[in-house]
């Protein structure tokens, strides 16, 4: 059928299953169905080439030709702005209670269509703890809310429980009742700062149009600073020791270069060759929680980096791979668990205590709060890093200095020949 302006002869004249198309706006139609009754709709294709129908209305009250036409082009012009009015419909019904819009909150952030700090999309790393939350505390507890009827109040009252630890989940032994999990108010306050950013993107989305987090008190972290005393130190020396003929060496390598760093785990395992620099003892890491990082490295985490060279490796190769296969080590958490107990170390020595043992160690020899976030990599560090290719001489002699305490605690004053035991590359 030709195109022509709408009106309210042509609704009139419709027959059962035929289809008018507008002539002033494109995509805009009327369409007449089975039961008679016509519905106006726009065909359109979104930012990213999918063809996509939005219903506008029933003809009918309150929808005339003009009034569908207005809000076709309204529709039009968000989808020119790279708003899909149709999937966003379809995310409303998706998302009508807690626990599905935090299931769509994950998808969207999966594939890459979540951006947060930086303009950078969020790592696979944190979305997995992202989904524990999710799953330990905020489903348990509000699954079944509607998103629209959160509010402040149930916040807070949900902040409290996280904190007690309790969840309102049914539990096996009884239809319903209360179940214990790991909680604190360092976890409810983390976990609430998540649920701050995903009632975000319910706004975002259209859900709701304020965030019920804002402005609920949450009081600090709570995370204890943990660090490792001279005799834990003493312990977890003699354990690599013993362990050394043992234990896959480039893990073996990594926890001592961790010991002696204070790098974040996941940043010393997806370390590449090429982002090494021996020579000038230097590692320039691509892509950390904060953005590329130039970091100095001892004598001792130099002498660790080799120690894990199984083989002459390529540039793109991990400097600690895996003891199968090949990529990155998968398996540290494991390795970790052997050699803590070998050392009789408590649970809560965990391979970010010893980020937390070095940031103490570092204080205690004096170095300021730049020094330190220098050798470790945080926010403070230095924006000139983005323009220099090694380290001055000054981190290079803390990191030393650092490393040698640490070495000293752990051995007898000679790590490099007692915890270190190199092994040449192959």
């Amino acid at each position: 059928m030709a195109k022509k302006t709408i009106g309210l002869k042509d609704i009139r004249a419709l027959q059962p299953g035929e289809t008018i198309w507008d002539a002033k706006v494109s995509g805009f139609c009327a369409r007449r169905q089975k039961s008679e009754a016509v519905t106006y709709l726009l065909k359109y294709r979104t930012s990213e080439g999918r063809q996509r129908w939005a219903t506008i209305g029933r003809h009918g009250s309150p929808w005339t030709p003009e009034m569908a036409r207005d809000e076709a082009t309204r529709l039009l012009g968000e989808v020119v702005r790279g708003a899909d009015p149709s999937g966003d419909k379809q995310d409303k019904r998706k998302a009508a209670t807690v626990g599905e819009l935090c299931d769509l909150y994950l998808a969207e952030a999966q594939a890459g269509r979540l951006i947060v700090r930086r303009g950078k999309q969020k790592k696979a790393s944190t979305l997995t703890i992202d989904a524990g939350r999710i799953e330990r505390h905020i489903k348990p507890l509000l699954a079944r809310r509607p998103v629209a009827a959160v509010t402040r109040d149930d916040i807070e009252e949900f902040m409290h429980s996280v904190a007690t630890g309790e969840t309102a989940a049914r539990i096996k032994t009884g239809k319903h009742g209360l179940a214990r999990v790991a909680g604190g108010m360092g976890t409810a306050t983390r976990t609430v700062g998540l649920l701050g950013g995903i009632f975000s993107f319910a706004i975002k989305k259209g859900l709701r149009a304020d965030n019920p987090v804002r402005g609920v008190d949450r009081p600090a972290d709570g995370r204890r600073e943990r660090r490792l005393t001279v005799d834990e130190y003493a312990r977890l020396g003699a354990a690599l020791h013993d362990l050394e003929a043992e234990m896959w060496p480039p893990a073996l390598a990594l926890a001592i270069f961790l010991a002696m760093t204070g790098w974040r785990r996941g940043e010393a395992i997806g370390l590449r060759w090429a982002e090494v620099d021996l020579a000038t003892r230097t590692a320039r890491l691509r892509d950390t929680k904060t953005g590329e990082s130039l970091r100095p490295l001892s004598h001792l985490a130099c002498a660790a980096i080799r120690s894990a060279a199984m083989r002459t490796c390529g540039p793109d190769e991990p400097v600690f791979p895996a003891s199968k296969g090949e990529g990155p080590m998968t398996g540290f958490p494991k390795f970790w668990l052997r050699i803590a107990k070998k050392a009789a170390l408590p649970p809560d020595v965990t391979p970010h205590v010893l980020r937390h043992s070095v940031a103490s160690v570092a204080h205690d020899a004096g170095y300021s709060e730049l020094t330190i976030a220098n050798l470790l990599g945080h926010r403070k560090n230095s924006v000139t890093s983005r323009y220099t290719h090694a380290a001055d001489a000054v981190l290079l002699a803390a990191a030393d200095t650092v490393a040698d305490r640490i070495a000293n605690m752990m051995g007898d004053g000679k790590p490099e020949s007692t915890v270190l035991q190199l092994r040449p590359a192959k």
